[in-house]
């Protein structure tokens, strides 16, 4: 298959829009750590703490998703210039790559739905007592 400068130029939407859902779920994961912190100090309750905690961990996997999709939307530019220049050898290598960084982007954020799907399901359970 011959790399042309459309190809890595597909990745442009569909990593703009990954972009999009993912700082979504970054702001309202970072306003419900300031809410639960505030709580926290007024009622320094361990639930609490515990959920916190496991934002936490689910704050920095967004990290790491937004990270990896960044450098795939930049590994896809970086392609494009060299299918530009000429050199297929290289752009053809750092495609792969970018692909490889998208896909981990993608199995970061399939983690963090399953962290965030647990969470509310101990949330139900806790309801339904």
């Amino acid at each position: 298959m011959e790399l042309t400068l459309s190809i890595p130029a597909l990745l442009f939407p569909a990593i703009s829009l990954t972009m999009l859902a993912y700082n979504a779920r970054y702001l309202a994961i970072a306003a419900l750590i300031r809410q639960l912190h505030k709580q926290f100090e007024e009622t320094e309750a361990s639930p609490l703490k515990k959920q916190i905690h496991s934002l936490r961990k689910r704050l920095s996997i967004i990290k790491n998703m937004q990270a990896s999709a960044i450098v795939s939307f930049l590994l896809a530019a970086v392609t494009m210039f060299l299918i530009y220049v000429e050199l297929m050898v290289w752009a053809n290598v750092i495609f792969g790559i970018s692909l490889v960084f998208l896909m981990i982007s993608l199995i970061l954020s399939l983690i963090e739905v399953q962290l965030s799907t647990k969470a509310l399901g101990i949330q139900l359970s806790n309801m339904e007592k």
